[in-house]
């Protein structure tokens, strides 16, 4: 048997909140009707909606796989102005988005272990829940980080909660 990384027993006894499950993996691209093309065209995946934001500078479809409390959000992303940053088409692979059951909670607790998160604190996100997202890279001051990955944590609701929890 293969010993538990440093730190992981009975971590989860002790860390005051619990990752759910995946809500989102978000790709972007320069143009994201050809996303749209592999997507929804090809791969059979539903439009749910769409988002755009200037302040992100993000136009993002919003996809579904699945149904229920299992299903997962896939967001095919272009940005508005490609001159500007962030550029949410650089790294493709834009972000992964986790279901947490206490959002506050948790950006509570890792700040304290030393959690980088990118500005802007726990705001409502493109589907209406709220996020908070963790820094791809670590600093002096908040080592921990993403290890390159940026990390959307979202606010689990009540149906999300009870089915995966």
């Amino acid at each position: 048997m293969t010993p538990a990384p440093s730190g992981a027993e009975g971590g989860a006894s002790r860390r005051p909140f619990k990752i759910l499950g995946i809500q989102q993996i978000a790709v972007g691209a320069s143009d994201k009707q050809r996303l749209r093309a592999l997507w929804v065209d090809t791969l059979g995946l539903t439009l749910k909606g769409d988002f755009k934001s200037e302040r992100e500078n993000v136009d993002e479809d919003i996809l579904e796989l699945g149904h229920g409390p299992h299903a997962v959000e896939i967001d095919i992303m272009q940005p508005i102005d490609p001159a500007k940053k962030p550029r949410v088409d650089e790294p493709a692979l834009n972000h992964i988005g986790l279901w947490v059951d206490d959002l506050q909670t948790a950006v509570s607790y890792l700040t304290e272990k030393g959690m980088r998160f990118t500005p802007g604190g726990i705001r409502k996100g493109a589907a209406g829940y709220d996020v908070c997202f963790i820094h791809p890279k670590g600093n002096d001051e908040f080592p921990l980080c993403g290890e390159g990955v940026l990390i959307e944590l979202i606010q689990a609701p009540d149906e999300i909660k009870k089915a995966l929890g």
